[in-house]
């Protein structure tokens, strides 16, 4: 059946593969100097946050960079708007993983009212020339639209509320998103229209199940990335050499209790 979950013992032994072929290609990258550039967006809860978490879980965090902006400051609005946004992307030999991006503007800022309809305007014409001037200094631009119904974000959202350990994903924003479904529709629609271009274009991620739409997403990823096996130099762990007498002097008093012993 279509609407059928991805069992998890097959999930985790195709992600567990997969997550092998990001260490690869991220060898790739650090040795051939590329740079890589992730974009993740989507509706609320579609998924963004989880994908990235297993696209990173492996990887060297001094090669592969998340980066998840805050709100801009006072001075940053002063700014072109792309401004805050270069200072992240990759030097030669790295990866940056986007968790929301310069499309912000596209969606949120557009939907709530965050900025003007010139703004907006003026992103639309602008973030096509920005990413064609990215590809073609040679970065390798990949975005990713997570799509998932507005019944499945719902149940998503009341997961989260329930939930302790999650409920601080959950933001005034994020709510009223609920009662803008077709807002965000239109918001988003629009915007593909401007940025889906030969240089940069979009995929979409269905995201009603999340262990297939990470599987797609990585698989996808990797299918579009040139990488190959980089041979690595054989490391022998020497011998530890005899004892000269050294002694360990007593704990510090204030060392961490092991709480773990009755």
């Amino acid at each position: 059946m279509a609407d059928e979950k991805m069992a998890r013992k097959a999930y985790e032994k195709e992600l567990y593969r997969l997550q092998g072929e990001l260490v690869k290609m991220q060898e790739w990258v650090r040795v051939a100097g590329e740079r890589v550039v992730v974009v993740f967006e989507g509706r609320d809860a579609a998924g963004k946050g989880g994908a990235i978490k297993r696209v990173a879980e492996y990887l060297n965090p001094r090669v592969t960079q998340i980066v998840a902006l805050p709100a801009p400051t006072e001075r940053e609005r002063t700014q072109w708007y792309f401004q805050r946004y270069v200072e992240h992307l990759p030097a030669a030999g790295t990866i940056v993983l986007f968790d929301r991006s310069w499309y912000n503007r596209a969606g949120v800022e557009r939907v709530m009212g965050f900025c003007t309809e010139e703004e907006h305007s003026r992103f639309l014409h602008q973030c096509p020339i920005f990413e064609r001037l990215l590809v073609e200094d040679g970065i390798l631009l990949r975005k990713y639209w997570f799509s998932v119904s507005d019944a499945e974000q719902e149940r998503r959202f009341r997961k989260r509320l329930e939930d302790p350990m999650r409920r601080w994903k959950l933001s005034a924003v994020d709510l009223e998103s609920i009662t803008r479904w077709e807002d965000y529709s239109r918001a988003k629609d629009e915007m593909l229209v401007h940025t889906h271009i030969p240089e940069a274009p979009w995929r979409e991620v269905e995201s009603e199940d999340k262990r297939r739409a990470r599987i797609n997403m990585i698989s996808h990823l990797l299918s579009t990335i040139p990488y190959e096996d980089v041979p690595r130099p054989e490391i022998q762990i020497p011998e530890r050499p005899p004892g000269t007498g050294y002694r360990r002097p007593p704990r510090l008093e204030n060392h961490v209790p092991d709480v773990t012993r009755p």
